[in-house]
């Protein structure tokens, strides 16, 4: 027999009652009846109830024994009667019965119990997270990543992709987050970078003449912890292909996640490919967001020039359109026999939000004729009613809600509200992956802290003019052939055609302020590289961590992350940040100044 274990602690059955097994496993919960002890003895696998009865010498010690300690049990297979069956389990049908028992390792008290799901502080669970990890949904939630990314080498292989491994240290490059920096022993007051994304090794890797390129990439982005980010370093799927046009890489792109998401969404329906396709302009009219959630059925509508016009006698709205104000209108369907305080709710949710608040109007119909009803519907005309009910699909008994604000606030405003609308009134269906690629996004963007021209995205990406148009276009009309993956409201993916013409990177960098020997000197490498011959290539880089957690059904990454950092981007396990010892900064040429806190 071996020494630990005959079976594991989720593979017995009745086929093997009267059989002598060996078991090793934690002691996950005790339940002590008199004259007999029950174990439930937990490993990887599962669980297995054990019976040891009070004539067994054991008997005291395994009593006595602490929680989530270590042991090794010999004993029988018995079968459990009909009214002691558990159902909830794979082994629910058997237990064991003690004939010998070997304590491999015990516990002290546990600071959290691993039985139960309890909900306890962030701070205690990472601390203690070699613990939290033995708790049954966490380790079900890291075997479902393991899962995940084995499905997606495999499935990168069958396509064709070659898997390589791009460098950690490297050098600073601007990818949108601010850098971890690494001081270089061997080249004194230097700095390495680590990686926010293989962006440029990768698009090298086209260059050298490897035409599908994949790796489960570590990224690392020194930026704000959030719910669906982690403040340290995420993994993504890299991916690069050569001699490719974005429908290329949509349609390599799109069975692979609709068999991801079929494989382990436990059951939710899965956008059909070819996934919806959605301007970045229309996205941000019609849901408020470049991040859509398409399970929710609400669309937004612009109705400004309906407001401005005669039909409307609204004086509030009208001074604020002519002070460069918009107004977005979001449907809530039947809803005209909800209390006042519904919309009073809906409204000063709103100016939490940071608007002004939400205008509404209600839809009736009298005498075969669409009325409005509510605090405004006395500033609209009969004409003015039916333009409303026209542009915002309504009938007889929906309500719609007005944001009147600024471009950039009311859209922010009208896609919350979209969201939450939804979700007051059950509309968001909950059990399905919608998936849309968001295309047509511009290539620059003017920042009004700094009042000049910046990058809305990614700026290695080609612009969808030509170099000869380039200069005679506004440069904030100048689209990009970006585009974004989204499913249920969470971007999954970022990706693009590449800019693969020196000349024309030279030109995109230009009108963010960068001159030729800006550019020679940050990306001196890529332009090297894409000078020798360059391939047209493309690509796109989903996020393991948000794809897990889609699929775990959670809302926060570090649900699904084996050792995550904090909301401070500290490993409250390891001690980490930690300082340094005088003789490591003296090696690395780096003195500490200590902050005045006067």
């Amino acid at each position: 027999m071996h020494k630990y274990r005959t079976h594991n602690c989720s593979e017995l059955r009745p086929s093997h009652v009267n059989t002598a097994v060996k078991l090793s496993g934690w002691v996950h919960r005790k339940r002590d009846h008199g004259n007999l002890l029950f174990i439930d003895l937990r490993d990887h696998y599962g669980i297995t109830q054990c019976v040891i009865e009070t004539t067994n010498a054991n008997f005291k010690i395994l009593e006595r024994i602490k929680p989530d300690s270590v042991i090794s049990i010999t004993g029988k297979v018995l079968k459990r009667t009909l009214e002691t069956i558990n159902k909830d389990l794979p082994t629910g049908k058997i237990e064991v019965e003690f004939k010998e028992l070997e304590i491999l390792s015990e516990a002290e008290e546990l600071p959290i119990p691993v039985f139960g799901e309890q909900d306890y502080p962030e701070d205690i669970r990472l601390k203690y997270r070699f613990l939290d990890l033995r708790r049954q949904t966490m380790h079900k939630n890291i075997i479902l990543r393991s899962k995940v990314i084995s499905f997606i080498r495999k499935k990168m292989a069958d396509l064709g992709f070659n898997e390589f491994q791009t460098p950690i240290l490297t050098a600073s490059s601007p990818e949108g987050a601010r850098d971890f920096l690494v001081p270089s022993r061997l080249n004194p007051g230097k700095f390495y970078a680590l990686p926010q994304a293989p962006q440029q090794f990768k698009q090298m890797i086209m260059v050298a003449g490897f035409d599908k390129y994949f790796q489960i990439a570590p990224c690392f982005r020194d930026e704000d912890g959030r719910a669906d980010r982690s403040p340290g370093e995420h993994y993504q799927l890299d991916i690069e292909m050569s001699f490719v046009e974005k429908e290329d890489i949509f349609s390599t792109m799109e069975p692979l996640f609709y068999e991801l998401f079929s494989e382990f969404g436990c059951g939710k329906k899965v956008s059909d490919y070819p996934f919806k396709k959605i301007s970045f302009d229309d996205s941000m009219l019609q849901y408020g967001t470049d991040k859509p959630d398409l399970r929710n059925p609400l669309k937004i509508s612009d109705v400004t020039d309906i407001f401005n016009s005669a039909d409307i006698k609204l004086n509030i709205f009208k001074k604020q359109i002519n002070k460069g104000a918009i107004v977005r209108a979001i449907p809530a369907p039947n809803t005209f026999k909800k209390p006042r305080s519904f919309y009073d709710s809906i409204n000063e949710w709103a100016k939490t939000e940071g608007a002004n608040g939400l205008a509404y109007l209600s839809i009736i119909k009298i005498k075969d004729k669409l009325a409005g009803s509510g605090p405004i519907a006395k500033f609209f005309s009969d004409n003015g009613i039916n333009k409303i009910a026209k542009a915002c699909n309504l009938k007889d008994g929906d309500a719609v809600f007005f944001s009147c604000e600024k471009k950039q606030i009311a859209e922010k405003i009208s896609g919350l509200a979209r969201q939450k609308i939804a979700e007051d009134l059950n509309l968001i269906q909950k059990n399905q992956f919608r998936f849309c690629w968001i295309i047509d996004y511009p290539l620059y963007q003017f920042n009004e802290e700094e009042k000049k021209i910046d990058f809305s995205h990614n700026p290695f990406s080609m612009p969808k003019v030509s170099y000869e148009e380039f200069d005679k276009i506004d440069p904030l009309k100048i689209l990009a052939e970006q585009y974004d993956l989204v499913c249920n409201g969470i971007e999954l993916s970022s990706g693009a055609i590449r800019n693969h013409l020196p000349k024309m990177f030279y030109k995109v960098f230009s009108k963010v302020g960068y001159l030729k020997k800006d550019v020679d000197s940050k990306f001196g490498g890529m332009i090297k590289a894409l000078s020798y011959g360059t391939p047209p290539h493309g690509g796109l880089a989903p996020g393991i961590d948000r794809i897990v957690m889609l699929l775990a059904n959670v809302e926060n990454i570090r649900e699904i992350t084996l050792f995550p950092l904090n909301q401070n981007a500290q490993d409250l396990l390891m001690d980490a940040p930690s300082e340094a010892t005088d003789q490591q900064l003296k090696e690395l040429n780096i003195k500490t100044i200590k902050e005045n806190k006067n």
